[in-house]
């Protein structure tokens, strides 16, 4: 029978009351306070029962002896970071060389260290299986408020007590391409609520840290109120537009991986294979003024693709024609060689030469800072075309009110670098629905591997840094980061 717990389980936050039934001896001072940390975390660790629980939120090294799970056999080992580079010199990094559970034998899952202590979180109550029941204290806030992290509610909706918090992508376009594969909850009463604009952090969390500079409600709108004319302007967006998740006129089958805040998808009627889009989740306008939370989430996926195309001596020419008019957003990712990169920047000069205008520059270390710098001068009454060339510097053109530029621009330029004229017209490449399917799976087989090892490390980074947002950790990402560090000899958590 396949052993179902999770053998690594990531969190920035301490739980509430790990330090209960430890030694005092080993708890590093002033962490022996029963109110530090989050007793969320603790009721979801005491329910997936994890072989390893890290953490790095307290800035101090704690190694905790192992303790037993109720309703299961294994023991769990609670380690918690220090930051990098602390003053203190505490430990930062920790080697562990987990086996995984499909090669232990019930003897070896069963085998409990001396040190072992009892099971630390009051809360919990041993039913005698494998699926013990949680009970969880009173909250001082309502369960008719918000919809944060519960056992029993999870259960009640879904029945298979494996989801967490509720699902971004789901709350807030009405669907989720993970669908019964998603480890969050879909929520009809929250979508609702997002649709009433109820901010997303109170209704998973109960509370908002951007507090007043939050641009949305934090209270649950009755039905037949609260709705903003610009929540009912974005449904109505979302039917007809063909990026908005939740609309009918969305080509699913080209979505090769959908982030917390944009996801990817093929290009219909591709310029070259693997011509990528980058598209936020939520129907902006461009990705030149993104909220900081998507932008990292952009930048990321944008990283990503260099990495993979980089292995294949390719370069990636990221375009974007942001139209005046607010459609949806997406910025296009286009491999070339890398013999031809040193030619990206001339052509487009060129090719602006020949329409009459001329390119303003933008130099930087990264693509990242250049884009803050052109968002800053954005004039969303204007519409504006941009090129990210190979080296970081960044062309763009502020199109005037008679001005006839071609939408395709940037799609034009790189078939003449390609040698591909006939292509310049998306339309002249379109495929079957089942050929786009069979590119979009092969784009993900090979795409996925490098993207869980960028995952890997840039978790296991942030983890010591301290650089999560404080909330719980819980994805389905760690779940492939559980899956794909346990395949390997040895982890490292820098």
């Amino acid at each position: 029978m396949a052993y179902s717990f999770p053998s690594l389980d990531f969190t920035n936050e301490w739980p509430t009351g790990v330090t209960n039934r430890a030694a005092a001896t080993g708890v590093p001072p002033g962490m022996s306070d029963p109110s530090i940390g989050d007793s969320t975390i603790s009721e979801l660790v005491a329910e997936i029962k994890p072989r390893y629980h890290i953490a790095g939120g307290m800035g101090v090294y704690y190694d905790r002896e192992p303790y037993a799970n109720v309703g299961a056999v294994h023991v769990t080992r609670f380690i918690a970071l220090a930051p990098v580079g602390n003053k203190d010199k505490q430990k930062f990094i920790h080697a562990l060389s987990p086996t995984p559970a499909s090669k232990m034998s019930s003897a070896e899952l069963c085998t409990k260290p001396p040190n072992t202590t009892s099971f630390p979180y009051s809360f919990a109550e041993e039913t005698g299986s494998g699926n013990g029941a949680i009970k969880r204290s009173g909250d001082s806030v309502s369960d008719t408020q918000y919809w944060r992290y519960d056992v029993s509610q999870k259960r009640q909706k879904h029945g298979d007590g494996e989801s967490g918090g509720l699902c971004f992508k789901f709350v807030s376009s009405g669907s989720c391409p993970r669908g019964e594969k998603c480890h969050f909850r879909h929520d009809a009463d929250a979508r609702e609520q997002s649709i009433r604009g109820v901010c997303f952090d109170f209704l998973n969390k109960g509370k908002c840290e951007r507090g007043p500079d939050c641009k949305f409600k934090h209270s649950i709108q009755e039905e037949g109120k609260g709705f903003s004319s610009r929540s009912a302007g974005s449904s109505n967006r979302s039917k007809e537009c063909w990026f908005c998740l939740s609309s009918p006129s969305v080509e699913s089958h080209l979505i090769t991986s959908v982030g917390e805040y944009c996801y990817c998808a093929l290009a219909k009627g591709p310029l070259v294979q693997d011509h990528v889009l980058i598209i936020p989740i939520e129907h902006l306008p461009n990705t030149l003024s993104l909220p900081p939370e998507c932008e990292k989430d952009l930048f990321r996926l944008q990283s990503s693709l260099q990495a993979y195309f980089k292995r294949q001596g390719k370069e990636v020419v990221f375009f974007e024609w942001v139209s005046k008019r607010g459609t949806h957003a997406n910025l296009q990712a286009v491999p070339i060689p890398s013999s031809r990169a040193s030619s990206v920047e001339h052509i487009f000069n060129l090719a602006a030469k020949k329409l009459g205008f001329t390119f303003s520059t933008v130099k930087s270390d990264n693509s990242l800072d250049g884009r803050k710098v052109l968002g800053m001068h954005l004039d969303r009454n204007q519409s504006l075309f941009y090129v990210e060339v190979p080296g970081g510097t960044i062309l763009s053109h502020v199109v005037d009110e008679n001005e006839k530029f071609p939408v395709q621009f940037g799609r034009e330029v790189l078939a003449g670098l390609l040698n591909s004229a006939d292509k310049a017209d998306w339309r002249n490449c379109q495929l079957s629905k089942e050929e786009e399917t069979i590119m979009a799976d092969d784009f993900k087989s090979r795409f996925t591997d490098l993207a869980l090892v960028a995952d890997a490390v840039l978790l296991c980074v942030t983890i010591a840094v301290n650089e999560f947002d404080k909330q719980t950790i819980f994805t389905e990402h760690l779940y492939c980061l559980s899956s794909w560090l346990t395949r390997e000899a040895t982890v490292y958590l820098v």
